[in-house]
Order: structure tokens, then sequence, then C-alpha cells
């Protein structure tokens, strides 16, 4: 049975929750040494996790979170979030269902894409900034806490 045809299977809780699989032992170490190291030199330390493992969507979204400026904030965001996606629908999610914050391996992604919405919401892509933020609201209706 292909992925289209497979029936989702609802809870009494509601929607399915998916969770990202882990990420590699050593690309996680390499992040938590990234971002403990000096702030002068945080980002080229987290741009070299992201060249080894560019899979890595958390590495993406922490770029994105020390990016020069809004643009390259925005493109670092975005791909986190496609890896991300992509890496949900290896896990078998079929767009839909919750993606929840309560799931640490969820977090990465999670951050992206709540990224890229403020980033979209401060270049002018108004609209993207908005099916963003209801995307997030139908992926966790608990919310993303802002320092996440």
């Amino acid at each position: 049975m292909s992925d289209d045809q497979r029936p989702i299977h609802l809870t009494p809780q509601g929607p399915p929750s998916s969770e990202l699989p882990p990420p590699d032992p050593t690309a996680h170490h390499a992040l938590e040494q990234a971002l403990a190291g000096p702030a002068e030199a945080r980002r080229e330390a987290i741009s070299a996790v992201v060249a080894m493992w560019p899979r890595y969507v958390d590495a993406w979204a922490r770029l994105g979170d020390l990016g020069r400026d809004d643009i390259e904030r925005y493109a670092a965001y975005r791909v986190g979030y496609h890896r991300g996606l992509d890496a949900l629908r290896a896990s078998g999610w079929r767009g839909s269902g919750y993606v929840r914050w309560t799931y640490p391996n969820n977090r990465g992604f999670l951050r992206a894409l709540s990224g890229l919405g403020q980033m979209a919401q401060r270049i002018g892509e108004n609209d993207e900034a908005e099916r963003i933020g209801l995307f997030i609201q139908q992926l966790d209706p608990s919310g993303i806490p802002s320092d996440g």
C-alpha cells in the first residue's frame, strides 16, 4: 500500500503525533560544543556542524538564530524547515497530525519553522508568515515557547 493510500488513524486525543528520530549522537555533541563555545566563534562553529551533518535540522535552526541579517537567517531557517519536512515524511508523517514541542527531537524543526515565520514577517512576506503561524498551531496547539 502506498503512503497515499494508508489510512490516518485518529485517537480519542485527536490526530496522531509524530516524533523525529534522534540526531546522530556525534552531531548532537558537536552542536552542543558549538553552542557552548565563545559567542564570537559560535556562528562559524555551528556552520561547521551543518557542513558535516547537513540533515541535522536543529543545527540549521541554530544557524538561523545566529544569521548576520534577516535574509541569511531566513535562508537557514528555510533549509531547516525543508530538511525537517523530509525527515518527518521519512518517519511516516503524511502532512497531518501533531508534531509537538514536548518531544525533544521535534524542537529543531519547530525552531526552524518558527524562525522562518518571524523572518518572513520581517522581510514583508506577510502571507507566508500567516501560513506558518497557522501551521505551527496545527502542529502543536499548545504552542512553542518563545525562548525555544
